[in-house]
């Protein structure tokens, strides 16, 4: 077997950022790296694609802790297993898609322990990925793997936000600043958003939608708000405007009279965002909070604390995977691709978008065409 598996593979890797720059922001290479032996248990993946993350342009920016110069780079991958350390290996020659998380198994409050290690012990931007088979999952047949690779950590958050802090289960709003994200309302919830990150938006706002929620946004765009309208969402608000929060207030209470109140606020922007809602949010209300695209602070007064108005931390278990993937397979919802970049060559044109931030759904990277074959 392992003459017929590739010896080396392309891959796309952290380099320190040179002395001198201001703000820091490492560079990344693409070099060739010898590909590892298979252990038991362990795949071996073919990536056809791989999908930029927020994380990714954070660890460029050196806000990541721990991270390791010389990692590869990319979280959200798909493509085909083509060797396995067990040659009856059932997923050998499938297409899948790898988890994004690792040491998290099951329990949805958190991992079991927290490594001290450098990270990230696994990247996806490369041509081959070594993996345990217990992290790869089978690809949806309704899905491309470009499709596929857009879908791991923006469906795991947002089927976390939504199931595991049971804000469907009841009347909610979602709000966010500077994507387009669902304010789910049940009868129906409610929720807003309020971050910077518009890759992951549309997955959840497809996500409620698919649930029967209603949703409010935010944008720095009236294009992507009626993007977003034409998902599935009920109305919103542009960020530019300072007073944002009254705006979509007034847009809850025209639609909602006897109950314009967010149940729930999702954000990646941190800073002042529990300030900014808490008028508009119920009591007991939650701000769960993902990213630190605005500050890596969030600030809270006792208004918020006798209010009883939570803030939480936005993660899950790959068990926690399973169960958004299957309600994907269902609905056959398919992940919005904003652009495909062709090769790995095209990282840098990638994060450049990323940082311009003006994209609605994901930049995918074409890695290689969706036809591998298994190796024996």
């Amino acid at each position: 077997m392992a003459s017929a598996i590739p010896r080396t593979a392309k891959a796309l890797i952290l380099r320190k950022s040179p002395a001198g720059r201001s703000p820091s922001y490492h560079d990344v290479a693409l070099v060739e790296q010898p590909i590892p032996t298979l252990k038991p248990g362990e795949l071996l993946v073919e990536m056809s694609a791989a999908a930029f993350n927020h994380r990714d342009l954070r660890i460029r920016k050196g806000m990541v802790p721990r991270i390791a110069i010389g990692s590869t780079l990319g979280s959200n991958s798909a493509g085909k297993v083509i060797a396995a350390a067990d040659s009856t290996d059932p997923l050998l020659g499938k297409r899948v898609f790898l988890t994004p998380m690792r040491g998290w198994e099951s329990d949805p409050n958190g991992p079991a322990f927290c490594s001290k290690s450098n990270i990230p012990p696994l990247g996806t931007f490369a041509e081959y990925v070594v993996v345990e088979r217990t992290e790869a999952l089978p690809t949806p047949s309704h899905l491309t793997d470009k499709q596929a690779a857009a879908w791991p950590i923006a469906g795991l958050t947002a089927w976390r936000y939504q199931l595991i802090h049971d804000y469907l289960k009841r009347p909610s709003s979602l709000h966010r600043k500077g994507n387009i994200w669902p304010c789910a309302r049940r009868s129906r919830p409610k929720r807003p958003h309020h971050g910077h990150r518009r890759r992951h938006r549309a997955c959840r706002l497809q996500l409620c939608v698919a649930m029967g929620a209603s949703v409010y946004v935010t944008s720095g765009s009236a294009e992507e708000i009626g993007k977003a309208v034409k998902l599935g969402t009920k109305g919103g608000v542009s960020y530019k405007d300072d007073t944002w929060p009254a705006l979509l207030g007034a847009l809850l209470k025209k639609d909602t009279p006897t109950r314009p109140t967010l149940d729930a606020v999702i954000d990646s922007s941190g800073a002042e965002i529990m300030g900014k809602t808490s008028a508009y949010l119920k009591h007991a209300g939650k701000v769960v909070c993902y990213g630190m695209t605005v500050a890596p602070t969030i600030s809270i007064t006792m208004r918020e604390v006798m209010r009883h108005q939570q803030l939480l931390g936005l993660s899950a278990s790959r068990a926690g995977l399973t169960a958004p993937t299957a309600f994907l397979a269902e609905h056959k919802i398919v992940p919005i691709v904003s652009t495909v970049l062709e090769g790995l060559e095209e990282a840098e044109r990638g994060f450049e978008m990323m940082r311009s931030g003006e994209q609605f759904g994901k930049i995918v990277i074409r890695i290689a065409a969706e036809n591998a074959k298994a190796r024996l």
